[in-house]
């Protein structure tokens, strides 16, 4: 589906960081097999509460992330999305499943013997989906592995270009990352993720914080990959990661992973 070439299409283009969001964080090579990590997620202008994400992340013996459960949770506790990712085939462009049952939506990639493909999955249309877009592509979770294999450029001062799933498109789009000086301190180095091209003048930017020392994402503002309870705009969110990820009983992953999803209203 083409974009159309204004500045109200571009805002409502939904940004699948979450990191995207969007948002993701990569497990260190020391950490434990299996780690929790919760990330609060707020409305970017006003500050009120929205949700939170619940993130198990599973490293193999060797330390590479495998696998990454995410519950998404009301203010309530109440679950209402879960996304699960494979890391195993492509770190940076993961297999994974995206699911809201406030609205029905899904979307994802999907790996198997036949290639890899894109769906996209609404309440109000048929399912679509199609071949995986080529080239050297960003998708979903892999943000994070892309950021950390790309840090040095980034540390140095480069803008440096990132072609980005977006699954509701069933299409990819090149985005420019590169760090944003700030006059005030601040800990973590804070990158900007901004279309190229055109639609760069008219849609919003993303902002991520990690840290220094590790390279944990801190803190993600711009929009999230959640939309409204309506299930119509993506939510204007800041999303922070207060505490480092800590290890937990391996039942855990599949305890979350078969919790029931319930509709609730975010932000109640």
């Amino acid at each position: 589906m083409p974009i159309r070439s204004n500045a109200a299409a571009a805002r409502r283009l939904p940004w699948t960081l979450a990191i995207a969001a969007l948002a993701t964080v990569a497990a260190p090579a020391s950490m434990a097999r299996l780690v929790e990590e919760t990330g609060i997620a707020t409305d970017l202008d006003s500050g009120r509460p929205l949700y939170r994400e619940q993130h198990l992340m599973r490293a193999a013996a060797d330390g590479d992330l495998v696998e990454r459960l995410v519950v998404y949770r009301c203010t309530d506790g109440t679950p209402f999305a879960r996304k699960r990712v494979d890391y195993r085939d492509a770190p940076a462009a993961p297999a994974f499943q995206f699911e809201d049952v406030r609205s029905g939506y899904r979307e994802g990639l999907q790996r198997g013997p036949d290639g890899a493909r894109v769906f996209v999955d609404r309440p109000d249309a048929e399912k679509q989906q199609a071949p995986l877009p080529g080239g050297a592509l960003v998708a979903d979770a892999g943000f994070d592995q892309w950021v950390r294999r790309e840090w040095p450029r980034l540390v140095a001062g480069e803008s440096v270009p990132m072609e980005f799933l977006v699954p509701s498109r069933l299409t990819s789009y090149g985005f420019k990352v590169y760090e944003v000086d700030e006059a005030s301190a601040e800990a973590g180095r804070r990158f900007r993720l901004r279309l190229g091209g055109l639609l760069g003048w008219f849609a919003p930017h993303i902002d991520v914080v990690y840290s220094e020392a590790d390279r944990r994402l801190l803190r993600f503002e711009g929009l999230s990959n959640l939309r409204d309870d309506a299930g119509e705009d993506p939510l204007k969110v800041r999303i922070v990661f207060p505490e480092p990820p800590k290890a937990v009983d391996a039942s855990a992953f599949n305890r979350l992973a078969a919790e029931p999803l319930r509709a609730c209203r975010v932000g109640a």
